[in-house]
């Protein structure tokens, strides 16, 4: 029976209980594959909020609002961690959240600013993220501070529409290549040589994102994906905890002081990648039967639930990550 949300924010956590991830939709994903790889003995539960997506239309208060049931949700099921696998919820949502389960590690994503100026060759970069991330205070804070030390321009766009188009789950769709054409191209036309992926949804379109940035430019252009360091990141602090589940591979931990670009709490450092054609093949590895690249099975469990209906999320899980968990469409 699924639990709902728990009467207090006290929280007690055993090292093999579930990680628990959320986000909009099916975008957060792109982060659950990396901490799938990463971590490949950890149970997960992943909630795919699409009956309230999308997030990006909603006011801030309604956000944090939504942002701690769902937390709540999961909480009750048991969850030692929480990963924020949303820019548009992390700029709404995840102070309160850290305020609400201050001994809980919680870990936000936020657009790769600070690898993205660092990778930029002529110090333009391009910001792909729904409307409300890129008009965000605390966005808007963490862009000046990396432009102030680096010197770096950032050329904001809003992108209205894509996650919609994303969440249909039809990635080569012409509705999705006119969105990407719309937004990426005068990013290029302006000059950027770098782009940053500010939505989880959107490294599932880097395929078709390669080639509007082949048509639109003959230069090299880097993309920002931040997927991987989250996972790092999440790894280093239930290490610290002493939340990891035994026999996890310790390996992608970072020694502890080691900061992470892309990770909301200062930022590890997030892989930038050249793209013309092939950036889908560089970043979205072939996943085995286990559903983790490169990886033996584990006993590791993984369960979805989905505030809308539960065949959807469980052919994001086929098409996405090759892989079909249990999946429960819950009402919270």
């Amino acid at each position: 029976m699924v639990a709902g949300t728990p009467a207090s924010a006290a929280v007690t956590a055993s090292a093999s209980a579930p990680i628990g991830v959320f986000d909009s939709g099916v975008g957060g994903l792109s982060v659950l594959r990396h901490i799938r790889a990463q971590l490949p003995h950890e149970h997960l539960l992943y909630f795919a909020d699409s009956g309230f997506a999308p997030y990006g239309d909603k006011p801030e208060s309604v956000l944090v609002e939504r942002s701690l049931a769902v937390a709540g949700f999961l909480i009750a099921n048991g969850a030692k961690a929480l990963v924020v696998a949303c820019n548009t919820a992390t700029v709404a949502a995840i102070k309160v959240l850290r305020a609400h389960y201050p001994d809980m590690p919680i870990v936000g994503v936020e657009p790769g600013l600070k690898p993205a100026a660092a990778a930029s060759r002529n110090g333009k970069v391009g910001v792909l993220a729904t409307s409300v991330t890129v008009a965000g205070a605390k966005f808007l804070l963490l862009r000046d501070q990396v432009s102030a030390a680096s010197h770096a321009q950032f050329l904001l766009q809003g992108c209205p529409g894509l996650v919609d188009q994303i969440e249909l789950g039809d990635l080569g769709s012409p509705a999705i290549r006119a969105l990407l054409e719309r937004y990426a191209t005068p990013l290029l036309d302006q000059g950027a040589d770098t782009l940053v992926l500010g939505c989880t949804h959107y490294p599932f379109v880097l395929a078709m994102l390669g080639e509007v940035i082949a048509q639109a430019s003959s230069r090299e252009i880097v993309l920002i994906d931040t997927g991987d360091a989250v996972a790092r990141h999440l790894a280093r602090l239930l290490g610290t905890a002493g939340l990891l589940n035994p026999g996890v591979a310790t390996s992608g931990v970072e020694p502890s002081g080691v900061q992470a670009s892309g990770v909301e709490q200062s930022g590890v450092e997030a892989s930038g990648l050249a793209a013309h054609g092939n950036v889908a093949s560089a970043m979205l590895p072939a996943t085995g039967e286990s559903g983790t690249a490169g990886l033996a099975p584990s006993s590791a469990t993984l369960q979805g639930f989905t505030s809308a209906g539960a065949p959807a999320l469980s052919r994001a899980f086929a098409n996405l990550l090759g892989i079909a968990p249990p999946v429960r469409e819950v009402l919270i």
